[in-house]
């Protein structure tokens, strides 16, 4: 694999998680000042963008590599997504909640051994 795929990768990987936070960061705009509001379009808009980019980036990374050989990186989202959102969006992370993420990381890294 080459620095340029990897960059590949992990701007794809960076775009999806930037793009899951935006929405989520919208959706509880809008809670407070009503959907149709600027700051909530606003930052519904740029959830879209990136996530354009991402889904863009998907498609050219699918191109290129086997889906068996992406989709771990994709799981790897799910962990990326739950730090994400307890460290930015101020999310509570229980028990459970760690649990499960440590799952699904060591089904990722088997995955990815195979």
């Amino acid at each position: 694999m080459t620095a340029v795929a990897i960059f590949f990768i992990l701007l794809w990987l960076i775009t999806f998680v930037t793009g899951q936070l935006l929405f989520k960061r919208a959706m509880d705009v809008s809670r407070t000042v009503g959907f149709r509001s600027r700051r909530t379009l606003s930052i519904l808009s740029g959830g879209i963008v990136v996530m354009t980019i991402s889904f863009c980036l998907n498609l050219g990374l699918l191109q290129r590599f086997d889906l068996s050989y992406l989709y771990p990186f994709q799981g790897s989202s799910i962990i990326i997504i739950t730090l994400c959102a307890a460290l930015i969006l101020k999310e509570r992370l229980t028990v459970r909640l760690m649990i499960g993420t440590l799952l699904i990381t060591a089904g990722v890294v088997l995955v990815s051994m195979s």
